[in-house]
């Protein structure tokens, strides 16, 4: 298992993954625009406390 959070995006264009420790950065991105990864990070960083809870629920803390 991976231990830095992050979450991966999947899109019909194509798939990314974003660390989200220490800050919101960009790991991989396969076949999305800028336009669209700059939308997923937007969401990402709108709703970090909930995907940050989500991760500590589901692996522990």
């Amino acid at each position: 298992m991976e231990s830095r959070i992050h979450v991966h995006i999947s899109h019909p264009d194509g798939e990314a993954k974003f660390w989200l420790t220490p800050q919101v950065e960009l790991a991989i991105n396969v076949g999305l625009s800028q336009t669209q990864l700059r939308q997923a990070q937007a969401v990402i960083i709108k709703h970090i406390k909930e995907i940050h809870d989500a991760w500590n629920h589901h692996f522990g803390n």
